[in-house]
Formats: C-alpha cells, sequence, structure tokens
C-alpha cells in the first residue's frame, strides 16, 4: 500500500477521506466524516489531534459504542483486518487451547464488570503482557477503566493512522 502525504490526504474527495481512514477508529466513520470539518490539515499531527477531538467531543453514548466496536483480545470472532493483523502481531492467533480458555474466561470476566471490551494497544506486546494488563485492569474502577479504554483506542488509532500516512 502507498503512504499518502498530507497534502494527498487533504486533497481527497469527502468519500475517499472517510473510506481511508473509517477504520483508524474501529468500525467508526463517523470519526473522519466529523474531522473533515477542520481540513485542511497541516499535519500527520494535526490530523490526529483533530480525530482524537472528535472522539473527546462525543457524548458519553458514541464514546461507549466505539469502544464496544473493539472485539474481544484473543476471542475467534470475525473483525476488522486491522484487529486482525494487530492480534496476530502479538500471537493471540495462536493460542494454546488453554491459554484461549483463560482469555475468553477473562474477557469475560471483564465484559460482566464493565460491559463493555478489554482495550488494549496490542502492537509490541505478546499474549503473556495483555494477560497480565487485563488480569491487573479488571480490577479498576469503571470509570477509570473507561477512559483507560479510550486513552488505548487513542494509541490504536496513531499506530493505525502512522501505517496509512507519511
Amino acid at each position: 500500500m502507498t503512504l499518502l502525504t498530507i497534502d494527498q490526504l487533504n486533497d481527497l474527495e469527502p468519500v475517499q477521506f472517510i473510506e481511508l481512514l473509517g477504520g483508524i477508529f474501529e468500525h467508526s466513520p463517523w470519526i473522519p466524516e466529523k474531522a473533515l470539518e477542520s481540513r485542511p490539515f497541516s499535519s500527520f499531527q494535526h490530523l490526529y489531534n483533530e480525530m482524537v477531538h472528535v472522539v473527546e467531543s462525543a457524548s458519553k453514548n458514541q464514546k461507549l459504542a466505539l469502544i464496544q466496536a473493539h472485539p474481544n483480545l484473543g476471542d475467534r470472532v470475525q473483525m476488522s483486518e486491522n484487529s486482525v493483523n494487530e492480534q496476530k502481531g502479538a500471537g493471540l492467533n495462536n493460542l494454546t487451547p488453554e491459554e484461549y480458555t483463560k482469555f475468553i474466561s477473562m474477557n469475560q470476566q471483564y465484559m460482566d464488570t464493565f460491559g463493555f471490551p478489554f482495550i488494549l494497544a496490542v502492537r509490541g506486546k505478546n499474549k503473556h503482557d495483555i494477560y497480565q494488563a487485563m488480569e491487573a485492569r479488571v480490577h479498576n474502577e469503571k470509570e477509570i477503566e473507561f477512559e483507560t479504554a479510550l486513552k488505548e483506542i487513542y494509541k490504536i488509532a496513531l499506530l493505525r493512522l502512522e501505517d496509512k500516512l507519511m
């Protein structure tokens, strides 16, 4: 895939812009659609900051929907190509049956506690790092974990955006 410059991105038709960036935030094309209003972007960082601002300005329900759009880590469900590649890179596609059972159990405990999936920017991490983070975070207060999930989503979005732009 050819990386675009910020100028090329600024020149895209709105539909192309949204199509290209619609997966930066998991299954949430409303974010680049709203960020379009801030075009032209002066830099990669400006675009990223505007997309984060769109989320930060969203309602609590919109933020919850964004968090809930993410798959459970280690789950064997259909997910976006980005999520598949990120989880594969962390070794979550190679879980032993015992590890898979542990992940599913911890995911369920997390979902039961918070009402949304465990979110972690997994690039550069392995399955042990991820499981330890799940074990630690399942004991957080709901509001803290909600904010932590959003911060992890911003990290994921930054990495995904870096894969699209130069």
